[in-house]
């Protein structure tokens, strides 16, 4: 049987609600492609990283970015309200970049494949 940690159950926890309180309650445009993608948190319960990740190029990240912190005391808020934990946690937003990563991976190894003249994709 595996046993996971106080701090992986808050984690998958915050990730679940904080995404539906981005879904249903954040009225911002600037968030409606915006996606959790992870929730780490510290052994002591005290900091939440929030990785999310959104479409679009470097003006929608940063507009996203500015939007989280915006809203950070609002959403902070309404997790409290939910959640029921006794401390909550700093919430400390940062992009995850591991998608776009995939994604250039994804594209040099096309471009090699089709130099190569052995493109093996099934698209």
């Amino acid at each position: 049987m595996i046993h996971f940690s106080r701090a992986d159950r808050v984690s998958g926890l915050i990730q679940e609600v904080l995404s539906d309180i981005l879904k249903k309650d954040v009225a911002d445009p600037r968030l409606k492609l915006t996606t959790i993608t992870a929730v780490k948190m510290s052994a002591d319960l005290k900091l939440a990283r929030i990785y999310y990740t959104t479409s679009g190029g470097k003006q929608k990240i940063d507009a996203a970015t500015q939007a989280l912190r915006g809203a950070h005391g609002y959403i902070k808020k309404k997790l409290a309200r939910q959640l029921g934990l006794r401390y909550m946690p700093e919430l400390k937003f940062f992009y995850d970049d591991s998608f776009d990563y995939g994604s250039r991976i994804e594209e040099l190894l096309k471009t090699v494949a089709t130099e190569n003249g052995t493109d093996h994709t099934s698209n």
